[in-house]
């Protein structure tokens, strides 16, 4: 039996794809490699396609025997979402769609989707805990919130039982080196920092410094992309014995502001990295901070690298040794 990762050419996908293979598992990968990085693989089955393509789509499903689906194929550039929401909703809502009618068609009943906190928008409370308000302040999040709902029916008609994970900023490589974050654009606070200190880029934006925080600018919660790729596996566990639909939250359960992050990296570096300020981004919530208490318990999930300060390293590590990421 095989799961398939949709994305998985991706930075969080790719290193779900790692931990996959790491403990024995069969793995399908589907990626359009529009964002995605066959050099990212180290392993799988790469089917390159679209997920809206249904003849496509048969093909990977009849020529393996898939039991699982973890889902992290979409657009995910908050930005963006707001100058083409047409483009968020067509590839992530309808993508999913195609995804989980063709999960109906061929009898596989089991996925984990990566959603994100940005489903919360403005939070109410934080620590974010599972049963607040979702409000979203962006395309990007109200799309992901879309597919969660439509998970939700899909369960109700069809008993497809998805386990939709909520973050927000992944961080970190690989502790092998040999894979790490590499977007085109990149919009990520951590790799984009790490650009700055390398030279790549002259200074790093500090987009807003009026937001109701202690120095002004917005805090994140921020996860070890392999943390993240161990809850994916043990959501699919978690769906393989037998448990019903479920959504949890993904995070250290502290949150570092902007100015804090470039602080620690000057740190690990040792790179003055030039920051300046400039004004909000549209759709940008002034604090996110996620409480993952029920994954920790239902999951069994447990961060092994909650340090900012060891997330960075790995990261710096990554980019110091790939400069140009994975176009060398």
């Amino acid at each position: 039996m095989a799961v398939l990762v949709t994305g998985g050419a991706g930075y969080i996908g790719s290193h779900t794809v790692a931990a996959l293979l790491e403990r024995g598992e069969e793995v399908v990968i589907v990626d359009n490699l529009q964002q995605g990085h066959k050099e990212a693989l180290l392993g799988g089955k790469l089917y390159v396609g679209d997920l809206r393509d249904a003849a496509f789509m048969d093909s990977v499903f009849q020529e393996n025997d898939i039991d699982a689906i973890i889902h992290f194929a979409a657009n995910s550039l908050v930005g963006e979402s707001m100058t083409q929401p047409g483009k968020y909703y067509h590839n992530n809502v309808y993508g999913t769609l195609c995804l989980l009618e063709k999960m109906n068609q061929h009898g596989v009943g089991k996925i984990v989707f990566s959603s994100t906190a940005a489903t919360y928008g403005e939070p109410e409370n934080v620590p974010i805990d599972e049963y607040d308000r979702t409000l979203p302040t962006n395309a990007y999040g109200e799309t992901k919130l879309s597919m969660e709902k439509m998970m939700k029916w899909f369960d109700v008609a069809h008993g497809i039982k998805s386990i939709s994970l909520r973050y927000f900023n992944a961080a970190g490589a690989h502790e092998s080196g040999r894979i790490g974050e590499d977007h085109r654009p990149e919009t990520h606070l951590v790799p984009i920092v790490l650009e700055a200190a390398l030279g790549k880029r002259p200074h790093i934006a500090v987009f807003g410094d009026d937001y109701d925080t202690a120095d002004g600018t917005c805090i994140r919660d921020y996860i070890h992309v392999s943390d993240l790729a161990d809850a994916h596996i043990l959501a699919v566990d978690r769906l393989r014995g037998g448990a019903d639909s479920s959504i949890y939250n993904l995070g250290n359960g502290k949150g570092f502001s902007v100015k804090e992050v470039i602080e620690i990296a000057r740190a690990v570096t040792g790179k003055e990295i030039p920051a300046v300020i400039q004004p909000r981004r549209s759709g940008d919530p002034a604090v996110l901070v996620a409480s993952s208490q029920r994954a920790r318990s239902e999951l069994g999930w447990n961060p092994r690298r909650d340090k900012l300060e060891d997330i960075i390293e790995s990261a710096w590590k990554w980019h110091v040794a790939h400069p140009n990421g994975y176009q060398e």
